[in-house]
């Protein structure tokens, strides 16, 4: 999820407490480690916030000091620069002011101009005199804000006007008795704008037959005024509007013959960091069009009949159709990355939503063969407008590929062309937000005017057409831009960034509001079937779930579309300021079980590859040769590789069985375990879920290094090809049988290469790039850029040389139709796709478990119910039983399992018809119950009903 550098910023969308563009001069930029506990490792650039000062007399970590001196030396004109107290409701402020004899005023300037003194303060306009509460801090304020639920609580008076106050710089102020002024800070504003303030109207461009009417919620502004443009550039400006404010929410009406023009918002309000009144020009948070630069709000009506696709009215009733959520496959893809490289495409449409519309296309010629297996969903990565790539494509640099081509496979001259113009070509994966709810102009066909809007249409019935739904990727949890109501912040009052630029705060009623907002009209006005929440662990429980449920009361008749079909799911890590519930209940992977709302399951990832994202890249796990075939990395002594390969085969147990939190395993010591006793290396539980749908069990996605990429970086080196490929699609047979949601990087299927780049965000076409003509994978084209990966260049270097490495054409053809395979047996039996806990804790099995099991060989059974028989219902009209048997070893590996002894078992019939011929080599024996696996191979059996 990394993002560009912030260079030069756009206008801001979010216009509401201490809202402003950021300095156009360069910011500078610093890297840090992603402090991610559960979730791939990415170091990130971001912009340095304000430097993290402590000035407060009353330090947290020196407690308080009563001699005046002190107070002397340690009191400054910074203090009213952090924002250490919170006015939490209209009539109560919250301070961790240590002196209990204190006398404490709130000062107030609307023109900005305090300045503290020892005496006190000078320049306000206004002072109140507040008094402690005796019993602090209420409940309802402890739950919304749990980081401060130890400080002192101080009563406002109801004569305040707190309206007139909350555009003013404030300041709150403590005194000793002699009258020495002792303490002092600024204000967060949150709390008491959300309790006077939650709006729940109109917001941004509303049309009528007669009239635009422009709303805006922007609380502490003292004055905004809107530009209204003819064209999206120059200076064809109507006549400025003046807003009138009611209760927080600026509003004015225009000729309905404005529609079509472009407009921004000027609007001037006291602003923090520059301890000034500010006047900036900001697009609307709720814009539904952009100018091509992303400096003006285009006025569209996204329910003109002139922006629908002929059929768009109708494409409710032409969905692919699933019956459960248990149903969906998701396959993971940029939008960019799926035609750029694609010479099938007509060159206008590469790279941007029409590509999806080329029916006769490589790619999606490819897709169609997927969704032809089963595959249900596509999701892309981020379609909305985000920074780091300039939407008008005259303005991109272009790379010289056919002279990068001639380089060595293990040279650093690709990757030194390419960093050199990566912040002026058209690549980025788009995880830095500029406006949530407008399509990216940089993939239309026109930034300007309506295309966004059309492109994106056609492209959803594109993907419809051919049998595929849509998910998009949401990125909510941080902006493009600066400190303000809409982010969280820490307690000395700047900007929490462990999400890697600003944090928004959902927890803030107008937040959480603009979140559900926008995603409903994802839903309503371009029929989104889903939505992947991007650090979704940063997002409060609470929002997710009323997301969820605003979504899903969506229907045909009232809305055009059924929320009832509309999927969600996201990182659910657990990190930062939010760790530990310490923001309120975050979506965690922990808190959102019994939602319905899927999370990405890193414990089989880990266990499938080996090691995690955090550790040395050559650790190994199950398919990569743990214990089985060592690369010379040492992970101890073989017993200590063996025990563990069989604590990685019951994390993968317990992911096949969709990592339910209840189900029960004996685990290799012998013991009956649930999910949630089996613990991780670091003393997690494995299993959180309360049903399958909650889990997304995947071994790759946009982030690390692809799965061919890990594979080569962690088997032994001197291992074939052959072997490599093999390993690729044993990984994937895993995620495709699970119970669950399983999940696929695009490319996963092709033995999709990176040349071993782990962060590609940014790497441009030429490391991202995907064949759909199958001709190669992209192995080999030099280095990873630096920044990086520049540590793990002496790993890389000899294995991009190494010209056994490299995938042929029919290697990957063998992957593919391997893939399909796959697709095409989870959706040859419902036994695949369990909707319930108790349905997988009754039918399915694990056999070759305890101490005397055979290492590298997994043997899952799943069985259905009997016709007119007791128990069990039946679900498949075709098989009573299935036996999966998942073999890592490097070589044929026979299991005995007298439970199974008896059985009527044959080899699927889509893998008798397959074109691997090892596969077909595997074997049942009913009378021992013996099963004999070739190496690296996934085979799966079932007995026919009635056999």
């Amino acid at each position: 999820m990394p993002f560009a550098p912030l260079l030069s910023p756009p206008p801001l969308p979010l216009s509401s407490l201490q809202i402003l563009p950021i300095s156009l001069s360069p910011i500078p930029q610093i890297s840090v480690p992603n402090p991610r506990t559960s979730s791939p490792l990415r170091s990130l650039r971001f912009p340095a916030r304000i430097r993290d000062r402590t000035v407060s007399f009353c330090s947290p970590m020196l407690g308080p000091v009563d001699e005046p001196d002190a107070a002397e030396r340690f009191l400054s004109q910074d203090c009213l620069s952090t924002a250490r107290a919170y006015w939490v409701t209209r009539s109560l402020i919250a301070w961790n002011v240590g002196d209990d004899e204190a006398v404490v005023w709130l000062y107030a300037s609307r023109r900005a101009n305090l300045v503290l003194t020892d005496e006190g303060v000078e320049g306000h306009d206004s002072k109140v005199l507040l008094e402690q509460e005796p019993c602090g801090l209420p409940e309802n304020v402890i739950q919304k804000f749990p980081h401060i639920k130890h400080y002192k609580a101080f009563h406002v008076p109801l004569s305040v006007d707190v309206g007139s106050l909350v555009k003013c710089q404030l300041a709150v102020v403590s005194f000793c008795a002699r009258g020495k002024c002792k303490n002092a800070t600024g204000l967060q504003l949150p709390g008491v704008l959300d309790d006077m303030f939650a709006y729940k109207g109109p917001l941004g461009a509303v049309f009528s037959e007669e009239a635009i009417t422009l709303n805006l919620w922007a609380p502490t502004a003292q004055v905004v005024c809107a530009h209204v443009y003819k064209g999206p550039l120059g200076e064809d400006q109507l006549d400025p509007m003046q807003l009138e404010e009611v209760n927080g929410v600026w509003s004015a009406a225009g000729p309905r013959s404005w529609e079509g023009c472009y407009y921004v918002y000027e609007v001037s309000v006291y602003h923090p960091s520059t301890s000034r009144i500010e006047t900036c020009k900001v697009n609307d948070p709720y814009a539904r069009g952009l100018s091509s630069d992303g400096m003006r709000t285009l006025l569209v009506n996204l329910d003109c009949g002139k922006f629908k696709p002929p059929g768009w009215d109708d494409l409710a009733n032409g969905k692919p159709e699933f019956h459960s959520f248990a149903d969906i496959s998701i396959y993971e893809l940029h939008v960019r990355d799926f035609s750029a490289s694609d010479e099938t495409v007509d060159p206008n449409f590469r790279g941007g939503f029409l590509a999806f519309t080329s029916q006769d296309s490589a790619g999606v010629s490819h897709l169609k063969k997927l969704s032809d297996a089963g595959l249900t969903h596509v999701h892309l990565l981020p379609c909305f407008q985000f920074g780091g790539v300039d939407d008008d494509r005259i303005k991109w640099e272009q790379l010289d590929y056919d002279e990068l081509s001639k380089q060595p496979p293990d040279s650093d001259k690709q990757q030194g062309e390419v960093t050199s113009i990566q912040d002026q070509d058209g690549y980025n994966w788009g995880y830095n937000p500029v406006l949530f709810g407008v399509p990216k102009g940089s993939y239309a066909s026109n930034p300007n005017g309506e295309s966004r809007i059309i492109d994106f249409r056609k492209m959803i019935q594109a993907l419809n057409r051919i049998g595929l739904r849509v998910v998009l990727d949401v990125v909510y949890n941080h902006l493009y831009v600066v400190p303000g109501y809409y982010l969280r912040r820490n307690v000395d009052g700047y900007i929490e960034n462990s999400a890697c630029i600003n944090n928004t705060a959902s927890e803030h009623f107008m937040v959480e509001r603009l979140i559900i907002d926008d995603l409903l009209c994802w839903a309503v006005a371009y029929k989104v079937d889903g939505f992947r929440f991007d650090l979704m662990g940063h997002i409060m429980k609470s929002t997710m779930v009323k997301a969820k449920s605003a979504l899903q009361s969506l229907s045909k008749d009232e809305n055009g579309v059924d929320g009832s079909k509309i999927y969600i799911y996201g990182e659910g890590w657990d990190f930062g300021e939010v760790a530990n519930n310490g923001r309120g209940i975050n979506a965690s992977q922990f808190n959102i079980g019994g939602t319905g709302i899927g999370s990405f399951n890193d414990r089989i990832r880990d266990a499938v590859l080996g090691g995690s994202p955090f550790g040395h890249p050559l650790q190994q796990g199950f398919v990569t040769g743990l214990s089985l075939q060592p690369n010379g990395y040492d992970h101890g002594s073989k017993r200590v590789t063996d025990n563990m390969l069989s604590t990685s085969v019951d994390h993968i147990q317990i992911g096949l069985a969709a990592n339910l939190r209840d189900f029960v395993l004996t685990s290799h010591t012998g013991a009956a375990m649930k999910g949630s006793e089996i613990l991780t290396h670091d003393g997690v539980a494995v299993g959180y879920a309360l049903c399958p749908t909650e889990t997304i069990n995947y071994v790759s996605a946009h982030d690390n290094e692809t799965l061919f990429d890990i594979i080569s970086l962690k088997t032994a080196e001197e291992i074939l090809v052959d072997d490599r490929c093999r390993i690729n699609h044993l990984a994937t047979s895993i995620v495709a049988l699970s119970q669950g949601v399983p999940f696929f990087h695009s490319g996963d299927e092709i033995l999709r290469s990176k040349s071993l780049d782990r962060d590609s965000y940014n790497s441009g076409d030429w490391f991202n790039r995907l064949d759909f003509s199958y001709e190669m994978n992209n192995w080999g084209v030099g280095l990873p850029p630096r920044e990086k990966n520049e540590k793990n260049w002496p790993l890389i270097k000899p294995r991009l040389a190494n010209p056994s490495f490299k995938p042929e054409k029919h290697h990957i053809l063998a992957a593919l139709g391997n893939f399909i395979d796959l697709l095409k047996i989870r959706y040859s039996s419902p036994l695949f796709r369990l909707r319930t806990a108790n349905e997988i804790q009754e039918r399915v099995c694990f056999h070759n478990t305890g101490p005397s099991s055979c290492l590298g060989a997994i043997v899952m059974s799943i069985e259905d119910g009997y016709e007119g028989e007791p128990g069990m219902i039946q679900l498949d009209p075709n098989y009573s039983f299935i036996v999966i048997v998942f073999n890592a070893c490097p070589t044929k590996t026979s299991v005995s399992l007298p439970s199974l002894r008896g059985r009527v078992l044959q080899l699927h019939p889509v893998q008798v018809a397959s074109s691997d011929k090892l596969v077909k080599e595997s074997s049942y024996e009913a009378s021992s119950g013996c099963f004999t696996i070739p190496q690296r191979t996934t085979s799966v059996f079932v007995e026919a009903r009635g056999a």
